[in-house]
């Protein structure tokens, strides 16, 4: 049997798969609209979702007195403010350190406020750097707080003004909060913060009463708003953890449908990723806690709450106690995330990089590709280099092929002899044929392989440009400045001679850069190398091919069209090399 109908299958699957995207992209979330209209209702006792309960906490009718959750249907009226005013108030301890910038609120202890010094909107230097934690009351707020539940005491809460030894934060030592209950406890926060993005929180309970007093620790990941997300749908954007080793991706709407989501884990951690950024709780690796994913709204605020509960600890009268956990805000580098996982032990932390069911694939891909940037210094080439690489340990086996399609081009000729021959009869065209094939021994089929070993490689490469921040605004040469990014060249701007805003009125599709040119070039080269379908409706398929691909991935990131291009100029080479050994004359 041709193996054309194969091929294409192939072919058309792969246009479904990444078209799909493109022509029918999911819909992004669309956020409640925000409490900064005049006269709404702006927001409630902004911990909600609650501080979590401890396990046989009292009811929820003798929280207020006992530190335990507040209610979660408690106004305030006002309109939210900008981070700026906020910060302004002071009664903040500054972050200063070489990836994060930003302040802890000194009123409920909370880490609210972190910029990423590293990284910017937009390509532009001067543009802004991300943001990525904000102040509750200020719009899309997110934070993370820290606390113990327990019943019959008296709790630091989100109002609760803590007291400081110093003013800064940064990588050269610690921060220590304090607060007296008046009751015989003293509470103290020790808060760390590496070079990087990582936290350490440890909570200290000094018991001067006369009474033991049994305690939870807990923290908890706060947002207020459904972020927008990029919208793709073969990326995961939203609530995640690492449950008993095993990953749980929940969707926003998930979320909003269950209310509540409980789990319990020992080991592993939870909170809220988007493409590149990551806020995670990690509790103790070596202790059992429940863990939550919730859902609530007050007014227009939609909130999302990730948090957890831990093992129970006693404080005896005359004594103290400790719990330590640690969180992680910042930008998902993946390198970044594996060494946490070793020095740490955090149970799978890379999984927070969606790599997808390729993993076993799409992570060693990015390892090489990191690892030929170091020598080179630039991803672009570590592309190309890595394609070289993929081709030689492919070789054989691309050999193989290519020999069998000269074999197959070079019996065209007596194909449609047959064909003519025997075009009123189908089934003796058929069996000619294979005959003919037997007699040469010729393999239709034998050219299908390796283009189904290239879809995972393909398909993981196109997640390790998507998903890891190591390839965002990463450049290569000439006109892409951004591997991640689609080419920014296009026919409406004479390839780039000039620079307007014509995004808005041309259609996606028709949006038609350099690189998705010389792609589809490549591919109409390499059909005329390729022998013909012997169906001449699969013929004229094949024929539009290369445009629909052209079009097809004018959209998609540069590094990955870079390359596909590359890819086809090798095997381009290869073909025609050993073609040209078998004395097969090359085009249509």
């Amino acid at each position: 049997m041709d193996n054309r109908n194969l091929i294409l299958a192939i072919v058309l699957s792969i246009a479904i798969l990444f078209g799909f995207e493109m022509l029918f992209p999911t819909k992004p979330i669309t956020p409640m609209p925000t409490a900064s209209q005049p006269n709404v209702q702006s927001g409630a006792d902004e911990t909600t979702p609650s501080a979590p309960l401890a396990p046989n906490a009292m009811s929820s009718s003798q929280a207020g007195t006992a530190g335990a959750a507040p209610r979660a249907d408690a106004p305030i009226v006002g309109e939210l403010q900008s981070v700026e005013q906020i910060v302004a108030q002071g009664n903040r301890v500054l972050i200063t350190s070489p990836s994060l910038t930003g302040s802890i609120a000194l009123q409920g202890g909370r880490i609210d406020d972190l910029i990423l010094n590293g990284y910017n909107e937009t390509l532009n230097p001067d543009s802004a750097k991300i943001r990525l934690l904000s102040p509750r009351g200020s719009e899309n707020a997110y934070y993370a707080e820290y606390g113990w539940v327990g019943t019959n005491v008296k709790l630091p809460n989100k109002d609760t003004m803590w007291s400081t030894d110093k003013t800064v934060l940064d990588a050269n030592g610690p921060v220590t909060l304090s607060w007296d209950n008046g009751e015989g406890l003293t509470f103290k926060r020790i808060i760390e913060l590496d070079k990087d993005f990582m936290f350490t929180i440890t909570q200290q309970v000094f018991n001067n009463s006369a009474q033991a007093v049994t305690l939870n620790p807990y923290g908890l990941v706060t947002r207020w708003g459904t972020p927008q997300g990029s919208g793709l749908y073969i990326l995961h954007e939203g609530p995640l953890g690492v449950f008993d080793g095993t990953l749980t991706e929940v969707s926003y709407s998930d979320v909003v449908d269950e209310g509540v989501m409980n789990y319990t884990t020992t080991g592993g951690w939870v909170g809220f990723t988007d493409k590149y950024w990551l806020t995670a709780l990690i509790p103790d690796q070596t202790q059992p806690v429940s863990a939550r994913m919730l859902y609530s709204k007050t007014g227009l605020v939609e909130k999302y709450q990730s948090d957890f509960v831990g093992a129970q600890v006693d404080v005896q009268p005359g004594a103290s106690n400790q719990s330590t956990t640690r969180l992680f805000a910042g930008a998902k580098r993946v390198t970044l995330l594996d060494s946490y996982a070793e020095k740490l032990g955090v149970v799978n932390f890379d999984l927070a990089v969606d790599f997808g069911m390729f993993y076993f694939l799409t992570k060693p891909i990015f390892y090489a590709l990191h690892y030929i940037h170091g020598i080179l210094g630039n991803f672009g080439t570590a592309i190309l280099l890595l394609t070289v690489a993929i081709k030689l340990v492919l070789f054989p086996l691309a050999n193989k092929s290519y020999v069998a399609m000269s074999k197959m081009k070079k019996l065209q000729p007596e194909i449609k002899k047959l064909q003519e021959r025997f075009k009123d009869d189908k089934a003796r065209l058929n069996q000619e044929m294979m005959a003919l094939y037997k007699k040469e021994k010729a393999n239709p089929a034998a050219g299908c392989l390796p283009i189904l070993i290239q879809i995972p490689i393909f398909f993981s490469l196109y997640k390790v440009l998507l998903v890891t921040i190591e390839m965002r605004h990463a450049p290569f040469f000439g006109w892409v400045q951004d591997l991640s990014a689609k080419d920014p060249t296009s026919i409406w701007n004479l390839f780039g001679l000039f620079d307007w805003n014509y995004i808005a009125y041309i259609p996606g599709p028709l949006d038609i850069g350099i690189w998705p040119i010389i792609m589809g070039f490549t591919m109409w080269l390499q059909q005329r190398l390729n022998p013909q379908p012997t169906d001449p409706v699969q013929a004229k398929v094949f024929t539009f091919l290369p445009f629909i691909f052209t079009f097809l991935l004018a959209s998609f990131a540069a590094g990955l069209v870079i390359y596909w291009a590359w890819n086809n100029a090798l095997s381009i080479l290869q073909q025609w090399l050993i073609m040209r050994r078998m004395g097969v004359k090359a085009g249509a």
